[in-house]
């Protein structure tokens, strides 16, 4: 040690000969780490080629689903038309009310998570990713953690920590779906039984993933934090119900303004049913599909048509919650360009 201080301070000479000798690691010093600003795009997070699957996957249900209204495309046009603007308007609401539930839900599992991001910078990501989950709820649950991370690096948990606070509000999600599975059972001619499997199932999943929170504290576990105490856990449920009845509304509105007679439990299924194909590389062709699947007894024609506006009105929730992101983001960053223009100025 006396040898590298006399090193670095220019006592020792560079031929001089030591006992020991330095390695030349110790005298070049440590590496510097690489800079913070490099944050994950959801490139790095998605796996590679997801995006061009996911392409693949909605030309092919787009095509099943042309084939499937051959000879019926006046009964499908019809049923669009038959839509008033003013039903169309309510669900593309109750769609970005569902939006922003489920957004402050995921701010409550960030800050949970050892985060101090403020509530905007969440909200303005989460409404970048809304727009991404039109394509696949994969993408945008990418491109939200990626677009926060961007805006705040420092403040804002690490991504395997991020990635784990998506689990609190899937098991929520998937708890209620599995308490309503009964409602596939005719449509699908399921077993009486699975319904039952599937509630065990997610009770244990949801007992086991509230041991684990409280047991592990640190790593990638702290994502689980939120689920912890009973406050945090009382407040996540209320969210994701808020949530889920918006989207149950929305499905009763539409199938209803397409002349399909559905109940809410015919709702309730059609929304289990397209979360339930949400991963599956079919892109915006979901709701088609699950419409189909349901409801297809009720008319293809009509079920379709109801399925598309579904999809149209989705889009129409998430644009709006996306342009009002990418709105703050231009307002702060021209209210930070005339603050820096008039302190030049008076400078």
């Amino acid at each position: 040690m006396r040898q590298l201080e006399a090193r670095r301070s220019g006592r020792l000479a560079c031929g001089q000969e030591t006992d020991h000798p330095i390695p030349a690691a110790v005298l070049a010093g440590p590496k510097p780490s690489p800079p913070c600003s490099e944050q994950p795009s959801a490139r790095r997070i998605l796996p590679r080629g997801r995006l061009a699957l996911t392409l693949v996957g909605t030309l092919i249900a787009a095509g099943i689903l042309m084939l499937v209204l051959a000879g019926r495309e006046a009964q499908f046009a019809a049923a669009l038309l038959a839509a008033p603007i003013w039903v169309l308007t309510i669900a593309a609401l109750l769609h970005l009310t569902s939006l922003v539930t489920r957004s402050e839900a995921w701010n409550g599992c960030v800050l949970a998570a050892g985060g101090t991001v403020p509530r905007r910078l969440v909200f303005r990501a989460a409404g970048i990713g809304s727009l991404a989950s039109i394509v696949s709820a994969q993408v945008g649950v990418a491109t939200r953690i990626a677009a926060l991370r961007r805006s705040a690096p420092k403040s804002c948990p690490r991504v395997p920590a991020m990635m784990a606070a998506e689990v609190p509000i899937v098991a929520v999600e998937a708890m209620l779906a599995a308490l309503f599975m009964f409602t596939l059972v005719g449509p699908l001619s399921l077993p009486w039984w699975i319904p039952v499997l599937v509630v065990a199932a997610m009770l244990a999943a949801v007992a086991g993933l509230g041991g684990i929170a409280r047991r592990r504290r640190s790593g990638l576990w702290t994502g689980l934090a939120v689920l912890r105490d009973l406050r945090g856990r009382g407040r996540l449920v209320a969210l994701v119900v808020t949530g889920v009845v918006a989207q149950i509304a929305r499905n009763w509105l539409i199938l209803h303004a397409v002349g399909v007679n559905a109940s809410i439990l015919d709702a309730i299924a059609v929304l289990i049913v397209t979360v339930s194909l949400s991963p599956l590389p079919i892109g915006p062709s979901v709701g088609a599909a699950a419409a189909v699947l349901i409801l297809g007894a009720h008319g293809v024609a009509a079920t379709t048509a109801g399925g598309l506006l579904l999809t149209v009105t989705g889009t129409a929730g998430a644009l709006c919650f996306a342009a009002w992101a990418c709105g703050d983001q231009l307002l702060v960053s021209v209210r930070g360009s005339i603050r820096a223009r008039a302190g030049t100025l008076t400078g």
